[in-house]
């Protein structure tokens, strides 16, 4: 059963804004090794620094307000095996009435704020390039989405409910977009709900597993015997340290995700550490200014699940075996290349999966491409499903202008 939508606000209340300001007064702060720079992890004097403009000066409320102006709503989605679960989501409509509908998949440590950028340009009206409906869900478990309490909520069952979440909202033919974890979500979805629902996909994420003999040899022959290009030998080699010394967190989440949980719901300084080092390893010098860390931090902090909610997916679709799959889609697909982002597969990979009908290589941006770069990411978007674009009017009536 779904209900119908009902608007959203968020209001956390005075008593959890005074429950953090207490805990981050009471925080004990560990010593660091000299010069560590970034090496053992986030900096001391970074994570004081932020820890202090947190309890005296960071305004919430006013971020509260900013956040509300944005077209939130809520709606009750059933998913089989799990009941009904109640989904927070932005959904933007654009003033032209054949724009083309597209679910934007956030991962972690993002959220929906990660769309709010986009939104102006994806919902622009123009004779030059085509307009977007836009919905950007929250996940279960993020922001002010319902967490899920039962085991085993896997990649199909977040297909089930995104699939549900756009029919709902009347946009039966959509395309999607999506980096981190909303990478493969978005890929399940159409490799279930394409090309019925799902018309055509994009990512910023482009990572599938290696080629194999078994299962592909003649492309793996080919790829064998074929030199890599510049961009894939850097690739290869920023992969490698990724999963040398980038990768931690990933293993904790994927194996004991309520260990670190206990930390990361009781320690608003342990959970501002978590991800603030993820938010500038991960990104290609991007100028985070204090306050905008906060706020990415404070959505986790004040979500309706708890932040321990929001690592529970690398657990479950680890022991899915979905981690790093890509599904074979049928659908036409397209990526985006940003340098800094920490896994890119060599296009053999991709192209063992999906027809790629679009790419786009940049030479800025990392992994947050729809905070760091979203003009590059819409002008991408634009240019796959414009009027002369490989992916133009895969929705039907809908042609974006």
């Amino acid at each position: 059963m779904i209900s119908d939508e009902e608007p959203f606000q968020i209001s956390v209340p005075d008593d959890a804004i005074a429950l953090l300001k207490r805990k981050l007064e009471d925080t004990r702060f560990p010593d660091e090794v000299e010069d560590p720079g970034w090496d053992y992890g986030a900096p001391l004097a970074d994570i004081k620094r932020l820890t202090e403009r947190w309890r005296n000066g960071y305004d919430w409320r006013a971020q509260e307000r900013e956040l509300n102006a944005l077209p939130m709503f809520t709606r009750n989605i059933e998913v089989e095996g799990y009941g009904s679960l109640n989904v927070q989501y932005v959904h933007k409509r654009s003033t032209v009435e054949g724009a083309i509908p597209l679910l934007f998949v956030h991962g972690w440590p993002g959220s929906f704020i990660e769309v709010t950028k986009l939104l102006p340009l994806l919902t622009a009206s123009s004779p030059d390039h085509p307009s977007f409906h836009v919905v950007a869900p929250s996940l279960p478990g993020y922001a002010w989405s319902e967490g899920v309490l039962k085991k085993g909520f896997q990649g199909k069952h977040y297909a089930e409910l995104f699939n549900k979440l756009m029919v709902s909202l009347g946009y039966t033919e959509y395309v999607t977009q999506g980096g981190d974890r909303g990478r493969l979500l978005t890929l399940t979805t159409a490799s279930i709900y394409g090309p019925k629902h799902v018309k055509a996909s994009h990512t910023n994420a482009p990572v599938a597993e290696p080629l194999t003999f078994r299962r592909n040899p003649f492309r793996f022959i080919k790829y064998m015997v074929t030199p890599y290009s510049a961009q894939e030998v850097q690739a290869a080699a920023d992969a490698e340290r990724f999963l040398r010394v980038g990768a931690g967190y990933s293993l904790e989440h994927s194996t004991k995700p309520q260990t670190i949980g206990y930390s990361l719901e009781d320690s608003p300084v342990g959970l501002l550490a978590w991800i603030y080092e993820k938010l500038v390893a991960w990104t290609d010098a991007y100028p985070w200014t204090d306050d905008e860390v906060l706020t990415w931090i404070s959505i986790y902090w004040f979500s309706r699940a708890g932040p321990t909610a929001s690592v529970r997916i690398y657990y479950e679709l680890a022991k899915s075996n979905e981690s790093l799959r890509f599904p074979e889609i049928s659908v036409p697909f397209g990526i985006s290349i940003f340098p800094k982002e920490v896994v890119r597969s060599p296009r053999a990979f991709l192209s063992a999966k999906a027809s790629i009908v679009f790419e786009s290589e940049h030479e800025a941006g990392g992994h947050f491409a729809a905070w760091e770069q979203p003009e590059a990411l819409a002008s991408d978007l634009r240019a796959m499903f414009g009027k002369y674009g490989p992916a133009a009017n895969v929705v039907s009536g809908c042609s974006g202008y």
